[in-house]
């Protein structure tokens, strides 16, 4: 399953500049998806992070994951409408495990492979690695639950 921008934004209520998933290549229902996020100079979080020496946050690496978690699990959780997904929102409820292995810069290609650890009703627990060119920049355990707005 491959979904753009376009799609993704009607799962997700985040936009600019706050929409970190550009891309859904695959997914397995309930089990995994790998999406991405393309790093790009004119982000504004690199006007104050940093001049000159422009790194991508760590916060915003586990938010995509976040992001990337929360398409998996609207989309996991059977035959749900456009409408029902509008009415529901997924908060992110902790982060564990978190590690920023190498620096994430303007130019690179954020991949997200989020896998689900457990499932419990509406909570998800997820695994979460992003990787540039095959490298494990960060990982995190993510916990998640789907709540009405």
């Amino acid at each position: 399953m491959t979904l753009d921008v376009v799609a993704i934004q009607k799962i997700l209520p985040h936009r600019y500049p706050f929409l970190l998933v550009d891309r859904v290549t695959d997914m397995v229902e309930g089990e995994s998806i790998t999406a991405y996020k393309n790093i790009s100079i004119s982000e504004p979080v690199f006007q104050g992070h940093f001049p000159g020496h422009p790194i991508y946050p760590g916060v915003m690496i586990l938010e995509g994951m976040a992001q990337a978690g929360g398409v998996l699990s609207f989309l996991s959780m059977g035959e749900i409408s456009e409408e029902e997904i509008a009415n529901k929102v997924v908060y992110f409820m902790s982060i564990d495990k978190a590690k920023f292995r190498t620096p994430v810069r303007p130019g690179d290609k954020l991949e997200y492979r989020i896998s689900v650890i457990k499932r419990k009703g509406t909570v998800w627990m997820l695994k979460g690695e992003a990787y540039v060119d095959e490298k494990l920049v960060s990982e995190a355990e993510l916990k998640a639950m789907i709540v009405d707005k």
